[in-house]
C-alpha cells in the first residue's frame, strides 16, 4: 500500500471508492462523498491523502478547516475516513488518520478534532477536552488533540460543507 496527496484526476475515483465505502454503515446518512465534494469545491480540503494498492484508490481521509468560538486558528477537523469494503479490518484507514496528523503537525496545526467512536479514535491520541465543545451527539464521540501548547476552548463548527446532501 501506498499513500499519497490526492491528485486532480482522483476526484471521481474518491467519489466512488466513499460511497462503497459508507454503503452500508449503520452511522452513515449517504453523504459523506457529497461532503467531501463540497469541501473540494470550498478549497477547504486542507489534507487529502489516498491510499492506493495496486494503482488503485482503496481509502481516503480527508482534513478540513473547523472555527471555535474563541477565534483561535488552524484547527481541523478529521473526516471522514473512507475504505474500500474490501480491505476494511487490515489497518488501511489507521495508515491514512497517522499520516493525515503528521501532515497537520506539519504544516503547523493548532489540533484537530474528530466526531466518532470513542474506542477507535483514542489509539491516535484523540481524547475528551473538556474546553472543546460540540452541539449535538453526545459529548463521548466529540474527541480532540492539540498539537503543542494549544489552550483553545469553546465551542467548535464544521465547515458548511459538512450540511451537504446531494
Amino acid at each position: 500500500m501506498h499513500i499519497r496527496r490526492e491528485r486532480p484526476d482522483d476526484a471521481a475515483a474518491i467519489l466512488h471508492l466513499i460511497e462503497r465505502a459508507f454503503a452500508s454503515a449503520p452511522h452513515s446518512n449517504g453523504c459523506e462523498q457529497f461532503i467531501v465534494s463540497a469541501l473540494r469545491r470550498a478549497g477547504a480540503l486542507t489534507v487529502s491523502l489516498v491510499a492506493e494498492q495496486a494503482g488503485r484508490p482503496i481509502g481516503h481521509v480527508a482534513f478540513s478547516p473547523v472555527s471555535l468560538t474563541d477565534g483561535s486558528p488552524h484547527w481541523y477537523g478529521l473526516g471522514p475516513v473512507s475504505v474500500e469494503p474490501r480491505a476494511q479490518g487490515v489497518g488501511v484507514g489507521s495508515a491514512l488518520i497517522r499520516q493525515g496528523l503528521d501532515v497537520l503537525r506539519g504544516i503547523g496545526a493548532a489540533g484537530c478534532v474528530v466526531l466518532g467512536e470513542p474506542s477507535y479514535y483514542q489509539r491516535f491520541g484523540f481524547r475528551p477536552l473538556a474546553t472543546l465543545r460540540f452541539r449535538g451527539p453526545p459529548p463521548e464521540y466529540f474527541l480532540a488533540q492539540a498539537f503543542g501548547t494549544s489552550q483553545s476552548h469553546g465551542e467548535v463548527s464544521y465547515h458548511a460543507a459538512f450540511a451537504a446532501e446531494a
